[in-house]
């Protein structure tokens, strides 16, 4: 699943991606670690993984760059 990364916090590797449908979801340190980043950047394209259903509240278990 593609999103735009929103928030990033350097110190604490957490933050928020906005998905294509303008709903915020927020990562962990653990997502984004599993993706092998070292900085991120608001407005930044990412691919994420989830789990759970939207009606119940995703949960991201993966930010990476979004290649083609």
């Amino acid at each position: 699943m593609q999103a735009t990364a929103y928030t990033y916090d350097a110190g604490t590797r957490t933050g928020s991606v906005l998905l294509d449908d303008g709903t915020p979801v927020s990562f962990d340190a653990a997502a984004f670690d599993a993706g092998g980043l070292r900085l991120l950047r608001p407005g930044q394209r990412v691919r994420i993984e989830t789990e759970g259903r939207p009606e119940d509240g995703l949960r991201v278990t993966l930010v990476t760059l979004q290649t083609f």
